[in-house]
């Protein structure tokens, strides 16, 4: 019996894990427990997530709950190796690259498990950025990486000194949104299909900079007349664009499965998150990224998102081109056909 354990740092790694788990279930010989690093009652990890995701709840938290990412580190760090002495593992499996990720990622290596990083081989390139130095230190670290697209295979298998232990299995993200895209419910907002646009913010980059936020904010009430925005938001996010009183929409984030509603039924959406960019590639959505860069290159070479690198003029334009019918053709990427989890379990056993 081979024992697998997948550790999630964030709400975003339950929605590739949940397709994991499905995979993993339906194998003969193989084991797994979930674990999260957070606590058990996180506020992002709403009432009705796991449900919506057809998934368990994991079997076991850390608790940790803190700000400061080298206190993670070495918070989780502890509480995992606690973890593998109770529970041994053959394979561990991380996602993305949270400082939790990154976490156990070094516990693992140093205990002589097998590692795997789901969502391997992103890159931004820039240094300063936290999760680019989390990045390098887990595909450094693992034994299988799993990655979603042409580039982030390329720049794996250059940066590993074993080219066999990269393995491009798809977008994972993709195996979740074909498994609810008939389950996915309309929230109780006052919206008609094809006729809002949708606005999602989190990056904490773009947050602090509450002037160049409102800059290009008011450019997309300009450029978008009366075509309604919603923006669901949480935390942070919420307060900062309400407090700007702007016609925008903004209302408490949504549970996943009308989210996904929102967004598959949206005429655009405004974004600084690479996986909402990546559910509008899937929907065939236009998507205007407001970052410089995206970690998921195939989303702007072949499918339906622009970058306007926080540029005020460029998100102007990008909303004309959308709003007048002029966006660019899209197609969905290779391998963003749902079996990636297939393929992960398959070479996990192998």
């Amino acid at each position: 019996m081979k024992r697998i354990c997948i550790v999630a740092g964030a709400r975003p790694n339950f929605v590739k894990v949940a397709p994991l788990i499905r995979a993993i279930e339906a194998t003969e010989g193989v084991e797994y427990e979930l674990v999260y690093t957070g606590r058990e009652d996180d506020p992002t990890l709403e009432a009705s997530l796991f449900d919506d995701l057809q998934m368990p709840r994991p079997s076991v938290f850390f608790g940790v709950d803190s700000t400061r990412l080298n206190e993670i580190t070495s918070m989780v760090m502890a509480c995992f190796d606690t973890y593998l002495d109770e529970h041994p593992a053959d394979v561990v499996i991380v996602v993305d690259d949270l400082a939790s990720t990154m976490a156990a990622a070094i516990v693992t290596k140093k205990r002589g498990v097998k590692l795997a990083h789901l969502v391997a081989g992103t890159r931004s390139f820039d240094m300063n950025m936290p999760k680019e130095v989390n990045r390098l230190v887990i595909d450094a670290l693992s034994d299988y990486l799993f990655t979603a697209g042409i580039k982030s295979n390329s720049v794996a298998t250059r940066e590993q000194a074993e080219g066999s232990n990269t393995y491009m299995v798809g977008n994972i993200l993709m195996d979740t949104l074909r498994f609810n895209h008939q389950r996915l419910r309309q929230p109780k907002l006052d919206v008609k299909t094809g006729e809002y646009l949708v606005l999602t913010l989190n990056r904490k980059v773009l947050l602090a900079d509450k002037e160049h936020l409102r800059m290009l904010l008011e450019a997309l009430v300009k450029a978008v007349g009366n075509m309604p925005v919603i923006a669901p938001l949480r935390g942070h996010a919420l307060e900062l664009v309400s407090s700007f009183q702007l016609p925008i929409h903004t209302i408490p984030s949504l549970d996943y499965l009308e989210f996904g509603w929102l967004t598959a039924n949206a005429k655009g959406i405004i974004t600084d998150s690479g996986n909402v960019a990546e559910e509008a590639t899937f929907n065939g959505v236009p998507c205007i990224t407001l970052n410089s860069y995206t970690e998921h290159q195939e989303t702007v070479s072949v499918g339906s998102n622009v970058l306007v690198d926080g540029d005020a003029q460029k998100l102007s334009e990008a909303l004309d081109d959308l709003l007048q019918g002029r966006w660019k053709k899209c197609a969905l990427p290779d391998r963003w056909d749902g079996r990636t989890a297939e393929r992960i379990v398959k070479i996990l056993l192998g």
